[in-house]
Parts: structure tokens; sequence; C-alpha cells
């Protein structure tokens, strides 16, 4: 697997230099770029991916609908469409900003920039990634908060969500 290369940035999102995605994962002082997009139904369940047990973050637990990283010097609502197309098949013509954060933990570090869509499917993922999709409603995510089914970015993720939904 040929590696991608992205953008180092400092905390305010400005790039530094250029290097390979292996080089950003295993190191958390290095500031890397990734777009989140939560897909919702009509009904406003979330989708969720369980993620492919080959993954080398979260393996096996649920996740963000569409996650990925931004390659260098790509706009991130591209990168948010190529990571719709690339995961779950689809594309979404209404797509809109939320919010960016900056997410931490031992393995690395990333600045999350968050987009919502619509989308009721059918989806057509990527069985090398992902080993099953479906929607959950709030109350199934909130008790499954801290059960160690839904990836630690996740728990993070629908955290700043519900934070913004609330004001």
């Amino acid at each position: 697997m040929q590696d991608e290369y992205i953008d180092i940035v400092d905390r305010q999102g400005n790039k530094i230099r250029t290097a390979p995605r292996s080089e950003a994962h295993g190191n958390p002082e290095l500031i890397h770029k990734v777009v989140h997009v939560l897909v919702f139904n009509s009904k406003g369940y979330l989708l969720l991916q369980k993620r492919s047990m080959s993954k080398d973050v979260a393996p096996g637990r649920w996740d963000t609908s569409v996650g990925g990283h931004v390659n260098s010097d790509e706009p991130l609502i591209d990168a948010a469409a190529r990571e719709m197309e690339e995961e779950l098949g689809i594309t979404c013509g209404q797509m809109e900003f939320l919010y960016s954060y900056i997410h931490s933990n031992s393995y690395e570090t990333e600045m999350v920039f968050t987009h919502r869509c619509i989308h009721e499917g059918p989806f057509s993922f990527n069985r090398d990634e992902i080993d099953d999709l479906r929607f959950w409603s709030m109350q199934e995510i909130r008790d499954a908060i801290g059960s160690s089914r839904l990836s630690d970015n996740f728990e993070s993720e629908i955290e700043k969500y519900l934070e913004h939904t609330r004001g």
C-alpha cells in the first residue's frame, strides 16, 4: 500500500510541512487534518460504521459515519466528498460544515473538520475498511458510550456534536 501524504499543521491549522501518513500516525506531536461526515437519515438516526479488524486505530469498534485524512493541499469539502465516495459509495449534494476541534491521544493528534449530511442509502461500503454499517438512535449512542463498543474518536466526536446542537 502506497503511503498517503498529508499536511502537518500547527494548532491554528497552518501548514508546517508535508509528511507521509505513517510519520504522523504514532507521533501525537504531529497534528494532521482529517474530515468527518455525520450521515443522518430523515428520522434523525446517525449512521455508524463498524471498523474492520485490520484497522490500525480502533479495530472492531463503531465509529463516525465517514472519516479520513485530508491529502496534502486538498480542500476540506473535496476531502469529505472523496471519503464519502470511498467509504460509502455515495455523494451528498448538501453537505454542511459544523465545527472543528483537535483530538489527541497517545497515538496521534488530529485537527478534525466535521460535516453533516442527510442520506437514506443504499450504501456500497468498502469491505476492506468497514465490517458493518447501521443507523443508531441518539439514545442507543448515549447508552453505548463508555462500553468499549464505540471508538474513542467517535465518543469525542459525539460529545462535540451534542455540545454544538445544544447551543
